[in-house]
């Protein structure tokens, strides 16, 4: 959480944090401005210091609302600096960071942060790095202060995301709806009211409206894939297939609020009118593995074992999986879960010694794909891990496999 920033930065040996770019599609900004709605900002955090937001003279206004105290960029005369250096863009902008810090005393080691062009990245904190002495520039790989502190998330932000997950379910309770309003022929495919099949483009297209009409949006996409589709996991599924009675859909919906905010993930598979007795034990397998997943779930332990869990759970029932052989591309083939955020997929993974705690939101998703005969199966839930230890289920969505066709 952002109240454990001080105490991360003090594991890291780092006495400041600065943080830029453009807003929209930065994580980082993103998190840290509390959804204030400006388009590019530069946030400067001295250790066990408040932090202080850096904007254009345009969005000071809108700038106000992350709660941050407030400096406008005209202060530091990026203008001048670039006549100064003759265009040279660069030059100009090392100047530029050169009279931030001076301005806010920041020296020593500081960690720099967001989302920006890497050769750009490269060559800008170099300058730095060089030009001023005082300051150390800090690149971190891997698990950054600002993913370890977004790992956990507040009250606030899981408010969010449950927010995000009802207006999800609804967008899957709309889908099935419209896919019921339709005619079935004789050849167990579904028609539209011109006598057409309807094609699985034809629910894609309906479902990117349900999730507009929902506020939210859609920056990765989302599977709706059916047959042998449904048994490769990430397939999005093949536009032009009709959809027809019997066979197995995947639907991974996993859209984000407006704006560049909190992400929800959630997978349910349906079949149309009856399901085969081959889709009904993927299902059975399936339910039974992300219920006792669930059950087991808890602060303290490690994620890793939820993996283990699943591969033995499947396992017993018949299923190759991946822990057997990584290399296999049926059975179960994929993790358990990935925490959810700002990022579709974050902190927690399930493949590490990391340790379930008080804040972490992620997934549980275990899943049986079988491209060869034609079907695959998952099921997925986004649960959350309370300050009290307690675990919360935030998807709200019933898990039946048939759906009848009138």
């Amino acid at each position: 959480m952002k109240t454990d920033l001080d105490a991360l930065m003090r594991e890291r040996n780092l006495d400041a944090m600065v943080v830029t770019g453009l807003v929209r599609g930065n994580p980082p900004l993103i998190y840290l401005l509390n959804g204030a709605l400006i388009s590019h900002a530069i946030w400067i955090k001295k250790r066990d210091a408040e932090p202080i937001l850096i904007v254009g003279s345009m969005e000071r206004e809108e700038a106000q609302t992350a709660g941050v105290p407030l400096i406008l960029e005209t202060r530091y005369n990026y203008s001048q600096l670039l006549r100064e250096h003759a265009g040279d863009a660069l030059a100009a902008r090392v100047a530029f960071f050169g009279r931030i810090f001076e301005d806010l005393g920041v020296r020593g080691n500081v960690g720099f942060y967001g989302m920006e062009d890497q050769g750009a990245a490269y060559r800008l904190l170099r300058a730095l790095d060089t030009a001023l002495p005082e300051v150390t520039v800090v690149g971190e790989f891997g698990r950054t202060v600002l993913d370890e502190a977004r790992a956990t998330k507040s009250a606030a932000e899981v408010a969010r995301i449950r927010e995000a997950g009802r207006r999800t379910a609804d967008v899957v309770d709309a889908t099935l709806a419209f896919l019921k309003q339709h005619a079935v022929a004789a050849d167990e495919t579904l028609r539209r009211a011109d006598g057409a099949p309807l094609t699985v483009g034809d629910v894609h297209a309906f479902i990117r409206r349900q999730i507009a009409l929902q506020d939210l949006e859609d920056p990765e996409g989302f599977i709706f894939s059916t047959g042998r589709d449904a048994g490769i996991p990430h397939s999005k599924g093949t536009l032009t297939a009709p959809m027809r009675l019997g066979e197995s859909i995947v639907f991974d919906i996993f859209p984000r609020e407006a704006g560049g905010g909190y992400f929800f993930d959630m997978t349910r598979t349906f079949c149309l009118g009856y399901a085969p007795p081959a889709v009904q034990r993927l299902y059975d397998d399936t339910r039974a593995c992300l219920e006792s997943v669930i059950s087991q779930v808890e602060a303290g332990a490690e994620a890793r074992r939820y993996q283990a869990l699943t591969c033995a759970c499947y396992r017993e029932r018949g299923h190759l999986t991946i822990e057997e052989d990584p290399t296999t591309l049926s059975g179960y083939v994929h993790t358990v879960g990935h925490g959810v955020g700002l990022d579709v997929h974050e902190e927690p993974f399930f493949r590490e010694k990391t340790l379930l705690r008080p804040g972490h939101v992620f997934t549980a998703e275990p899943g049986l794909y079988y491209p060869d005969e034609g079907m695959g199966c998952r099921l997925e839930d986004v649960l959350w891990i309370d300050e009290a230890g307690a675990v919360h289920n935030l998807t709200d969505f019933p898990y039946d496999l048939v759906i009848p066709m009138g």
